[in-house]
């Protein structure tokens, strides 16, 4: 259900800290659209939880929501979705406690999504049986498409412009009078 989400949020994400955004754009605006994206596909992966335990047409339950591979219901890949959504709720909560952890605890346990994801489309593929649904499969393998560019775009190395020096100063001291 929120399989396409975490690309996409994940991508705003990388713009920010990589200097990919727009430059038209403040900083501050990307960062709140990172957070926005987070919440909402928190919000539609709770919606997602919720209605997969309230399914009559399988027993979860709700042990099986926190502690990965407890589902009597397709084990393995319930587990790999509890497990994304562990991964999840570690990074929003370390989210939520940026400024008592620090910057350096913060990032490394915000370095969990990029796990969290792996976990979930492959949840995706394997718990539910809607996936010879057009829809679904188009929303699941456009997921991963969208992945594999921001990967692809992230490994790339970029050509940076050199910085322009202003007149009465030296280029490669920032400033600085000669």
């Amino acid at each position: 259900m929120v399989e396409g989400e975490g690309p996409v949020d994940a991508q705003v994400g990388r713009t920010d800290r990589a200097g990919w955004a727009p430059r038209r754009w403040p900083r501050f605006v990307v960062a709140e659209l990172h957070r926005t994206l987070s919440l909402f596909a928190v919000a539609l992966l709770g919606l997602h939880v919720v209605t997969a335990i309230a399914d009559p047409y399988v027993t979860i339950g709700w042990a099986a929501t926190v502690i990965p591979f407890l589902s009597p219901y397709r084990t393995l890949a319930v587990g790999l979705g509890t497990l994304a959504v562990d991964l999840g709720a570690a990074v929003l909560v370390t989210s939520v406690l940026r400024n008592r952890l620090g910057f350096r605890a913060w990032r490394g346990v915000h370095w969990l999504a990029y796990l969290a994801w792996p976990a979930a489309f492959l949840h995706a593929l394997r718990a539910g049986g809607d996936l010879h649904a057009g829809w679904v499969a188009a929303m699941i393998w456009g997921s991963a498409a969208a992945t594999a560019a921001a990967v692809a775009a992230r490994l790339t190395p970029r050509s940076r412009p050199a910085p322009q020096s202003r007149p009465g100063t030296r280029p490669g001291l920032r400033g600085a009078r000669q």
